[in-house]
């Protein structure tokens, strides 16, 4: 089995957010399934200085040399990711998320999704093959398939969560540690650090969970 693990820069405020990506990719090393890091080779959106919370105007980075940081070096670009290649597709939260890979942080229900990832979701989900998404990045993937009325969990209900359900879903609350599945759609989510005061093993608990039903979904047949 190959997941596909989509970055996009490393860091909470601008990039994936580097506990979440790790917790990802501890949980895949359970599992004999083979790993592969995608992050698109592009400018973030901003660079936030993480300490202060402030925008370092001038100042450029790259989503794929960023996200190699996380990877230690084993990742490519997004555009080399092909669903048929894959089974199965996991996409870490962080703000970044929201503001690299669409639109969602400032458009809301509006945004769009990078084309590229917008294709790939689409490929993996036509396919049914399953798509587990962290954090903030239920977004991502509600956008990409706006209308399909997925069931999708971002935690408690909030202005995020009412964004989502504009867009054809449903919101189920779950907290960080759980992990909401999508049986019929083979959707897999979990909130992590959208309740940010969860401590981390509540946080790595809900990627655990996450990442097994993702890979059970891999395994068994779709109908």
């Amino acid at each position: 089995m190959k997941v596909a693990v989509v970055l996009c820069g490393s860091g909470f405020k601008d990039g994936s957010e580097i506990r979440e990506s790790v917790g990802v990719l501890w949980a895949l090393s359970h599992h004999p399934v083979e790993v592969q890091c995608f992050a698109p080779d592009a400018p973030q959106e901003e660079v936030v200085n993480c300490l202060t919370g402030q925008t370092m105007s001038g100042e450029t980075r790259n989503m794929l040399v960023e996200a190699a940081r996380i990877a230690r070096g084993q990742v490519r670009p997004l555009t080399e990711l092909r669903p048929e290649d894959f089974d199965a597709i996991i996409l870490p939260g962080g703000f970044g998320a929201a503001k690299n890979l669409c639109s969602f942080a400032s458009e809301g229900s509006r945004a769009t999704v990078r084309p590229e990832l917008a294709a790939i979701l689409r490929g993996m989900y036509a396919a049914r093959k399953p798509i587990g998404a962290v954090c903030i990045a239920p977004a991502i993937v509600a956008l990409a398939l706006k209308g399909e009325k997925l069931e999708l969990t971002v935690g408690t209900r909030c202005e995020t969560s009412e964004e989502l359900e504009k867009l054809g879903h449903r919101h189920i609350e779950r907290r960080a540690h759980e992990c909401h599945v999508d049986e019929a759609h083979r959707v897999v989510t979990t909130p992590a650090y959208m309740q940010d005061r969860a401590p981390l093993h509540e946080i790595f608990t809900g990627i655990r969970a996450l990442v097994d039903e993702v890979v059970r979904l891999g395994r068994a047949p779709s109908a």
